[in-house]
């Protein structure tokens, strides 16, 4: 597309070589054309998309340009947009729509943004594939045979098919970064804080983050000058001034120290892409970066800890999906009947135990009577069996497990005292380089399917990424080519930074895209 990334459609549109009008209507006919096979979008906003954009046209020749005018963007459906669906990729919201906007939303609807849709995304973004939505899986345009990564798959689909110029994600342990390198674009996770999370439908509250996915540096540094800022409306984010983020592009690297955390290059990861990341640290180097090797001792525990943390984060915020409240309610007279049923199969066995003088079976039967749960309960339980897809039970138990009264100590106050550890590992590190470098993934993509049955084998593609969300860290994640063993697929390399220096890692990301990768 000619006009792919916003940088070039404010040139052409300050040109007058084009209208926001025109580039609204070429990215429908690209969703048109692509989407029925990537399944990227839950929701196309066809009418409301065009009318903004002659809004802002009309706006623009009245001399009234706003910063953002003329950016389509695409948001996943879990950030709520007022008069819009937002599903989180679960029949428990498929008929929810959204009565308030945003912190982003607002402004950057108020910057210009023109919002084309929403994402399909992993269900309640709890998923590093994106096919545990209930609106089925999105597929990685470099091929469609693979995934695009998740839980902001769609995102990632959508801005590398070019069906809009940027996405918003969500990442709670990887969900902006790990899409953006399986679909080869770029992903910035913000420090935690440095963007609202209100009007964020929390899967975990001290992991969650807003991020941007673009095509190119300068629109992801566009983007977060935006988006980012304290928020009255959301009590965890951080009264820190917002720089200047393009002012950063262009920098180079020359003086930087950058370094190598020995734990991200150790077994497990693919050797191709960690030549391809070596190389690009050759570069680096060549450009005037120093390159020095570090330890961050205990990554190994990341995965545990995160799964552990988020988990029982999870439990909580989807405590409120009953049924009742919020979320899908299973039929009453369906529940009711089914649990008519259930008592009187119980009485049959209970009257056949008495008669055949079976006093413990019969006494066991009495406590399961007993033990029968009310209707109410019984529309709770049915109502959340039906909503909740396989993958968020799974979450929902462990995190209940986590944090029971027996196992408290031993699982959950143990995880954070591993939390603190790995923060200071990053904490240590920063005191001898300015910035970090890894993979972001230990694989290239793989196939759909592949790993939907081997939970703990999905988990484990998160293992680079968990570590930045445990710490609040920024992470940015940018592509540096194509995996040669799966030719067409991306791989992305990771840049994580001390808190609130996200200017530094898109300094860096830049210097790495501008050499050539």
């Amino acid at each position: 597309m000619e006009y792919s990334t916003f940088a070039k459609a404010r040139r052409a549109l300050d040109a007058g070589e084009t209208s926001c009008e025109a580039l609204v209507s070429s990215f429908l006919e690209r969703i048109d054309a692509r989407d029925d096979e990537l399944n990227a979008f839950t929701t196309v906003d066809r009418e409301g998309a065009l009318n903004h954009a002659r809004y802002l046209d009309s706006q623009r020749e009245r001399g009234n340009a706003r910063p953002l005018a003329g950016l389509v963007l695409a948001v996943k459906d879990n950030i709520c947009i007022r008069g819009y669906p937002v599903t989180c990729g679960s029949k428990m919201l498929e008929d929810f729509s959204s009565l308030y906007d945003a912190t982003v939303i607002d402004r950057l609807r108020d910057a210009g943004a023109i919002f084309i849709g929403k994402t399909n995304c992993d269900e309640f973004a709890m998923g590093s594939s994106n096919e545990t939505s209930h609106f089925g899986p999105v597929r990685n345009p470099h091929h469609t045979d693979y995934v695009p990564g998740g839980s902001s798959g769609g995102s990632a689909a959508a801005v590398a098919a070019g069906l809009c110029h940027a996405a918003l994600g969500s990442d709670t342990g990887g969900s902006v970064r790990q899409p953006a390198a399986f679909c080869g674009t770029v992903g910035l996770k913000p420090t935690y804080g440095r963007v609202s999370r209100s009007g964020l439908v929390a899967f975990a509250s001290s992991l969650d983050v807003i991020g941007p996915l673009t095509r190119n540096i300068e629109d992801a540094a566009t983007l977060l000058g935006v988006m980012a800022g304290d928020d009255e409306r959301d009590a965890t984010s951080a009264p820190v001034d917002v720089p200047d983020y393009t002012a950063a592009l262009g920098a180079g690297v020359e003086g930087l120290r950058l370094g190598l955390p020995s734990q991200y290059f150790a077994e497990g990861l693919d050797d191709d892409i960690r030549r391809m990341v070596r190389a690009q640290v050759r570069r680096l180097e060549e450009a005037g970066a120093t390159i020095k090797n570090v330890s961050l001792p205990h990554t190994e525990y990341g995965v545990a800890t995160y799964y552990l943390l988020a988990t029982a984060e999870a439990s909580s915020n989807l405590a409120r999906y009953d049924g009742i409240r919020y979320g899908h309610r299973a039929d009453l007279q369906e529940t009711k009947q089914a649990l008519r049923e259930r008592r009187e199969a119980l009485q049959t066995k209970l009257k056949a135990a008495r008669t055949a003088g079976n006093e413990d079976r019969a006494a066991a039967l009495e406590a399961q009577l007993d033990d029968e749960a009310s209707a109410l309960d019984a529309l709770y339980t049915r109502s959340r069996t039906e909503g909740f897809g396989t993958e968020v039970k799974r979450r929902i138990m462990l995190g209940t497990y986590a944090l029971s009264a027996g196992y408290y100590d031993d699982y959950y106050e143990k995880a954070q005292r591993a939390r603190s550890l790995i923060r200071h590992d990053f904490e240590r590190a920063f005191e001898e380089v300015d910035a970090l470098i890894t993979p972001t993934t230990p694989t290239p993509p793989f196939r759909l399917g592949q790993k939907t049955d081997d939970p703990l084998e999905m988990y484990l593609n998160d293992i680079y990424t968990v570590t930045a969300n445990l710490a609040g860290l920024p992470g940015l994640t940018v592509p540096i080519g194509e995996h040669p063993g799966t030719p067409g697929l991306p791989v992305g390399l990771q840049l994580l930074g001390p808190h609130f220096d996200e200017a530094l890692l898109l300094r860096i990301g830049d210097a790495i895209l501008k050499n050539g990768a």
